[in-house]
């Protein structure tokens, strides 16, 4: 990216990185705007030049993929005036879902990377400060470009296509299974030996308006009386997160079978790790017989960012042929 510093802009939208303790004493919530999130690292990093403003003062819990489109929109708008990269800091509880729908929305076309903290401000060997000064690093490095949308959290770089929270509290709570990190942070420096083939970007028009999705994960015993009811509850398309390879009871199938002539329906696995069978296992409610009944395969997509690239493919107005092919390119 030459010699000059690069201009990076920090999005703040909230989280644990940025709360304080409330009024009455009791609990944190998300209080801190971008410049005082900034203030905390006491300078700029070398080769970065750095800007910021807050975008959303919330939760993770209490983002929506609405927020998401706009987010993208804003990226965008960063990217036309100049920024070199971007860097967003959110609540870890939905940062893998929110980084993941950015990234299917299209490739920016700057470096984006998010990060948040697993421990608030207050506490005792708060990780935000590091992690938000390793993020800035990256996304003012060469390192980033043609990586797609990032996460750094506690010295690794992942990629937002395969990262997950896999822990509660702890500092290294974040997780890329079957892949593992990118690469990390070593002295102030980026190191990124493993870079996977960029895939196209999604044909998702923007401004989108996510469609609302119903994700159901199967459990021992469960009847599934649920199924039947997602199209009268409003519900556009659904994902199952069967057992293990893409199973479900076999009191379950003919009710999934008439929820997928309805609607959309996806089979991933609840595990969250490996790719969906397709062609192993043969019994009701096998993933051979629920393939065959209608069921979308989710490949190597997680049930949560399954949710998700259903959701923005369906406001997109994509054909459920086009939806299929997305899952099928997302695990090549």
């Amino acid at each position: 990216m030459g010699t000059e510093p690069v201009r990076v802009h920090v999005l703040a939208v909230g989280g644990t990185i940025a709360m304080t303790p409330r009024a009455a004493g009791h609990g944190v919530s998300p209080s801190l705007g971008a410049d005082e999130l900034l203030a905390a690292l006491h300078a700029e990093p070398a080769g970065a030049h750095v800007s910021s403003s807050s975008f959303r003062r919330l939760p993770g819990a209490h983002l929506t993929l609405d927020d998401v489109v706009s987010l993208h929109a804003k990226v965008a708008e960063l990217a036309n005036r100049g920024c070199g990269g971007v860097v967003i800091t959110q609540g870890t509880d939905t940062l893998e879902e929110t980084s993941f729908a950015l990234d299917l929305l299209g490739d920016a076309a700057v470096p984006v990377v998010f990060t948040g903290a697993m421990r608030h401000p207050g506490q005792p060997g708060a990780d935000g400060p590091a992690n938000l000064l390793d993020a800035i690093r990256l996304a003012a490095s060469d390192a980033a470009v043609g990586l797609g949308v990032t996460v750094v959290m506690n010295g690794e770089v992942h990629s937002a296509r395969y990262v997950q929270k896999r822990h509660t509290t702890q500092l290294s709570a974040f997780a890329s299974p079957g892949l593992g990190p990118l690469g990390w942070v070593a002295e102030g420096r980026i190191r990124i030996p493993l870079r996977p083939a960029r895939l196209p970007a999604l044909p998702l028009p923007v401004p989108v308006r996510p469609a609302p999705v119903a994700l159901f994960t199967a459990t021992l015993g469960d009847d599934i009386r649920l199924l039947p009811l997602l199209p009268e509850l409003g519900y556009e398309g659904a994902v199952l997160a069967g057992f293990g390879a893409g199973h479900l009871p076999a009191w379950a199938v003919t009710d999934a079978e008439a929820l997928a002539a309805r609607m959309p329906v996806v089979l991933a696995s609840r595990t969250g790790a490996g790719e969906l069978y397709r062609d192993t296992y043969d019994f009701p409610g096998s993933e051979r017989d629920l393939l065959a009944r209608g069921l979308i395969g989710a490949g190597a997509v997680s049930p949560l960012k399954a949710r998700m690239l259903l959701s923005l493919a369906l406001g997109a107005g994509l054909t459920r042929d086009a939806v299929s092919l997305a899952y099928d390119a997302l695990s090549a």
